[in-house]
Formats: structure tokens, sequence, C-alpha cells
């Protein structure tokens, strides 16, 4: 019975330090510099690496969700993705640019597991670094920092353009939805899995709902979050799809990631091991911020979309198309 206490007691006091880390800092986003800089300590640091593996990413779980390794749930996650976006029927040298690789993961499987030509783009440098070490030189892939507001690639060329969890980052979902369509081939397939507010242009965000998303906007470096309504309809306006943009909702499919991802800490004491008490902290203090995500994706706040367009057959020039004003005035 005392050991029950102890331990009791012990996770209360590791909470309230956690909540405590919580209240005292925030990584609010200040520009493309700050995304930049929180992505290159996470990564130098490598405590996110070690609890999240080479995906950074949520989990792919089945409808209804199914108990799951968490770093397999994210392998599971990218093939689900390939399936869903119609990849899988593409032929072996394929070109992808994949926007926000983070440190490579989806980029190997997508060339290791499907033969795709593989260009991964990040704005941090130590994403960049670390991904080229993790991949081993025979894959067909390569890595670069780049800004996904302005791509650094001409028009037209990719046949793949492909994103996981990169738009919560972007300070203009306007501009973000041009690029991603302006570098992919007339006829290529774009596929976009992203962290997704309600559409509050029906349900207006209420008095509880209001300061929780303020919170997981500052915390992550996070401008802003897109609906799936909104965005699909940012993805049209460009005037560069055919036809209309397929969404569906994986709030189901990724929710156990939240706790899963908390439970990395207790299922592997072995990392306090390895990053100390400073490591510890760094993790307690992420543990909020989690539980918030769970609440928020749990009760309809959020929602995580899929996005899946073809670039238009037209040989019409992107200025031709809606302008990048046009685009911000009518969506924001």
């Amino acid at each position: 019975m005392n050991f029950v206490f102890f331990v009791f007691g012990l996770l209360l006091g590791l909470l309230a330090i956690a909540i405590a880390l919580y209240l005292v800092t925030s990584r609010r986003y200040q520009s493309a510099e700050s995304v930049a800089n929180s992505y290159d300590r996470w990564t130098e640091d490598g405590i996110l690496e070690f609890y999240w593996g080479e995906h950074i990413h949520l989990g792919y779980y089945d409808s209804p969700p199914q108990r799951k390794d968490f770093l397999a749930a994210k392998a599971d996650f990218v093939r689900e993705m390939v399936r869903w976006g119609g990849l899988d029927k593409l032929p072996p040298g394929t070109t992808v640019l994949d926007v926000g690789c983070g440190i490579g993961g989806s980029s190997r499987i997508l060339a290791r597991d499907y033969g795709f030509s593989v260009t991964g783009i990040t704005i941090s440098p130590q994403q960049v670094k670390r991904a080229t070490e993790l991949t081993p030189n025979d894959l067909d892939v390569k890595f670069a920092v780049d800004d996904a507001m302005s791509v650094s690639f001409p028009d037209a060329s990719f046949d793949v353009v492909w994103s996981i969890e990169a738009g919560p980052h972007m300070p203009d979902k306007a501009i973000f939805a041009r690029e991603l369509l302006r570098v992919l081939k007339p006829g290529g397939i774009l596929v976009v899995a992203d962290w997704n507010q309600r559409d509050d242009r029906s349900q207006p965000l209420n008095l509880w709902e209001r300061p929780v998303m303020r919170q997981l906007l500052d915390q992550w470096s996070h401008p802003a979050f897109a609906s799936i309504e909104s965005f699909s309809e940012l993805l049209e306006a460009t005037g560069l799809t055919e036809g209309e943009v397929v969404t569906a909702d994986w709030t189901e499919q990724t929710l156990p990631s939240w706790f899963d991802s908390i439970w990395q800490g207790v299922a592997r004491p072995e990392g306090l091991v390895r990053f100390g008490l400073s490591g510890l902290i760094k993790s307690l203090r992420e543990v909020p911020t989690i539980l918030l995500m769970r609440i928020a994706f749990g009760t309809g706040l959020c929602r995580f979309g899929m996005f899946r367009a073809v670039r238009a057959n037209s040989s019409a020039k992107l200025t031709e198309s809606f302008s990048t004003e046009t685009l911000t005035s009518k969506h924001g």
C-alpha cells in the first residue's frame, strides 16, 4: 500500500512539474525561423526521435482502432496514405516531393517500398542533416533545406507532392496550397495529411475552445490551423485542380497516438538514463500539450484531415490563375 501511495505521489509530482514548465514556457510562432529553430533543437537533443522514431507524425490504428505498437502504427500510416492516395498504382521512378519531410521516415518508405525517386524538404537544417544520416546510399532519396511557403523548384517539377502534418506551421494557407500545386506536374497527384480544427464558420469556437486552441498554437510554433473544408476550398481556388478535392477525416484512426506517445516515456525508462534529468524535464514539458491535443481531437474541436487533388492538365501559367491576393482575401 505504501508503494502505491509513493507511485501515486510521484506521478502527481511529475504532473505538477509538467504543468509548471508548460505555464512558464511557450514556442509561440514568430516567423519561419522560429519553426526552424524549434525543429533544430528537437532534432539535436534526440529525445523526439528516441520516443517517436523516424516518423514525427501520428500513427494509423485502423477503423475501429486496434491496439498497435506506436512506432509500427506510424509506418502503417505512411502505407495507408499511399493506398488512400492511389500512389500504389504508380510505377517505380515516380518523382515525389515530400514537403515537411522531418528526418525522412516517409521519404525512405516511399523510396524503399515503392521505388519512387523522392526529394524531401524541411525548413530545419538539423533535420536535413539527420535525415541524410539515416538514409542508406542505395535509396533514391535526397534532402534539402527549403521553405514550403516559397518552394525553390520550378513549376511542374514532380509527379507527386506529399505532405504530412506540415500545414499548421504555415502562416498563409492560401500560399501553401498554391505552392503544393504549383510544383506538381499536370496530371500529378497531391496527397496531404494534416491537423485541422473544426470549421468555425458554421460553428464558432466557444469559451473553453478558444483558449485551448490558443495553447495548441503557441506551444508548438503553429500560427494557425485550417479546417478540412477551408483548406480544400483553398486548393480548388488556385484554379490548378482537376475537379473537386477529395477529403477524408482520419481522426478516429489516429486518435490513440496521443496517449501512446505519453506511454512511451513510461514503457521506455531507458530514456531517463540516456538523456538524464534535462531530458526528463524536456519530456515532461510536452505532456500538457499532448493531453490538450487528445482532448481537442477527442471532442471534435480538432480533426485529422486527408486531402487528395489532381493537377489539371492545363498549360496555363500559374500567374493566369487566381492571384495570391485574391486567395488570401477570400479565405484568409
